[in-house]
Formats: C-alpha cells, structure tokens, sequence
C-alpha cells in the first residue's frame, strides 16, 4: 500500500491546494493521505485571538472541503481539526472517508506556560481512551496526535491492536529535530510498526520570538530507520507501507511476546 504526508502551514480557505496533491495521489494510486496539526485551522497561538465563532466557520468550512475531496478522489484523509459541541471547543482528529467522517478527541494536551493548549480546549480525561484504529487494504492503523507520541499509555492500545501503521500528525518547533527524530524511532522500534509524520511548516512570530516549523516529515520503519524524510519547504512524501515487514519485526523481536507472558494485555 501506498500512502502519503503533506508538508504545509495553514491552508487557505479555497480547496485549490489540497485538489492539487489529490490529483497526483490519485494518479499514483494512493490510499491514505496525511496532514500535520494546524493545517486546517490556524496555529494555537492564532486561536487564542480569534472569536470562537470565527474558529467554527474556519472548521466548519474546511470539513466541507474535505468530505467533498475524500468522495471525489475515493481516498482517506486524516487530519486534526478544531471541533465544537454547543459552547465547547475540542482539539480533535479526524478521518475523512468516501462515505463518512469520523471524530475523536485527543487525549493529552501541551500544557506548558507558553503554549497551554489544555486550558484552552475542553478535552475530557478518558481513562478507557483508545487511539483512532481502522483498517484500510488488509493494514491495522492508528492516528495519534504529536503530543500523545510521548505517553506509554497510548502505546499500550497500539500493542494490543497489533497495528501496521501510525500516523502522527505534528507541530513540532523550537529546533527540537533531533528529539523527535530518536523518540519516533524508538517508538517504531519497540512496537514493530511503521510512523508517518506529517509536520507543519510556517512560522509563527510573538514579541520578537520566532516559532519556526522545521517540517522534516518522513517514515520510520519498524526496524527503526528513518525513511523519505523531506526537507523544510512545502513537499508531499510518498511512501510504501509493506504489511510483512511489520509483522516481521514484531515477532523477530519479541517484544509483544514478553508483554503477553506477564498478563500486561
């Protein structure tokens, strides 16, 4: 199977761009097709000066665009998304298909002085959370949101359903490349499946600080290699997904094995 990731900063409201990478996906027989955090609403530090009203005709549109393009194209697009029920807001992610849209929560938010997305969303602590699962052509896939890459909790799920594929939408700044290189790695590794990073690009200026979105999306294998890594324009990364390598590095490793001898699934 063939998917691709998205490299970009926040679209603008014509679906002219997407459209463009859709016809080259369709062209090359893509299924799924991945973008970062942010790129359909504007960056966090945006919405907080924005009226709730203005954030839900920008959601509100941009989910308009995506049901039409998923149908039309017959592809998968998974994306995050602010979504609201009645006067609440939610960071969400969201799966657009041919025929339906699906929604879920995330389930832990940045909560650090300068950037506190979980004062402001409403996300409710689910102590039964399970990530985003679907299978597309025979593979098991999850979606998680950036943040959530960093919690063994998250993890765990993804064990217990034995996925092929992760898809992880980014937002990552501040020079931290090489961090999030070693840790998706390392996820990719230890639970025998293959990463898909979708990062943002763009940059986000406050009182003279500059958040820089370096992008470097790429695909880490199970085996924990970094695969088709772009650079830090605007790009699309193609990708083949082999479902027997997975399986492989899961069973050459062991590491589900050891887990299910001691009743932790």
């Amino acid at each position: 199977m063939k998917v691709a990731a998205l490299q970009l900063s926040t679209l603008p409201m014509s679906k002219a761009k997407l459209d463009y990478y859709l016809i080259i996906c369709k062209k090359r027989d893509i299924s799924l097709v991945l973008l970062g955090e942010y790129n359909l609403n504007s960056f966090f530090k945006e919405l907080e000066n924005m009226s709730k009203m203005m954030i839900k005709e920008q959601s509100k549109h941009k989910i308009m665009i995506l049901k039409e393009l998923a149908k039309e194209y017959n592809i998968t697009i998974i994306a995050p998304i602010v979504t609201f029920k009645k006067d609440k807001i939610y960071k969400s992610i969201a799966r657009f298909t041919p025929k339906s849209v699906y929604y879920q929560n995330q389930q832990y938010l940045i909560n650090f002085n300068h950037w506190n997305e979980n004062k402001f969303f409403d996300n409710e602590i689910d102590k039964k959370y399970i990530p985003m699962i679907f299978n597309i052509n025979g593979f098991k896939i999850a979606a998680i949101n950036g943040y959530e890459l960093h919690f063994d909790s998250v993890w765990l799920e993804i064990l217990k359903k034995r996925v092929d594929l992760v898809l992880l939408p980014t937002v990552s700044t501040f020079g931290s490349e090489q961090r999030w290189a070693e840790i998706i790695k390392t996820r990719a590794f230890l639970n025998g499946v293959y990463i898909l990073r979708a990062n943002r690009i763009g940059e986000y200026v406050k009182d003279d600080v500059s958040w820089k979105f370096y992008g470097e999306s790429f695909l880490a294998t199970p085996n924990g290699e970094l695969q088709y890594m772009l650079g830090h324009k605007e790009e699309m990364l193609i990708a083949p997904i082999d479902k027997n390598i997975s399986k492989e590095a899961k069973k050459d490793w062991g590491f589900l094995a050891q887990i299910k001898k001691r009743e932790q699934l």
